[in-house]
């Protein structure tokens, strides 16, 4: 499962998708949006996204994990884009493997991969204003006092 969507994430809907029976743990990640960043207060995110591009690098990167991983058993990555709020989930992954260690390294790399190729734009808002950040990066500092 990758998917790009308007819809709210469940992490229980991926952990589901990616339970087998060979598969002794499941890692699931929760991104969430935090209520501050870069020392200042944050309203919403809002994020946009070329979806089927997105959804290709994606995959992309599921292939990457089941060649690097071979305990890995199944991988799921979701997205959502639009306004969100704060607290709520911005991406969701779950990846289950043999053993633990693959599950966990495997789940890393992920949303590693994800944050850096994925084509997915973030604008912040927060109580004094809004800046787009390119590809998931860091938020630029705050605007001096004057």
């Amino acid at each position: 499962m990758y998917r790009v969507t308007t819809e709210p994430l469940s992490a229980d809907v991926l952990a589901d998708a990616v339970t087998v029976p060979e598969a002794g743990g499941v890692v699931v990640f929760l991104g969430v949006v935090r209520n501050i960043n870069a020392g200042r207060s944050v309203v919403a995110l809002e994020y946009e996204a070329h979806v089927p591009m997105a959804e290709a690098k994606l995959k992309e990167i599921g292939e990457a994990v089941y060649r690097r991983w071979p305990g890995v058993k199944q991988v799921a990555m979701a997205h959502r884009i639009g306004r969100l709020r704060v607290g709520e989930a911005s991406v969701v992954l779950a990846v289950s493997a043999a053993h633990r260690h693959d599950a966990f390294e495997a789940c890393h790399f992920a949303i590693d991969r994800l944050k850096e190729t994925v084509p997915i734009w973030k604008k912040e808002i927060f109580e004094d204003g809004a800046v787009w950040v390119g590809l998931q990066g860091e938020s630029p500092p705050a605007p001096a006092a004057g």
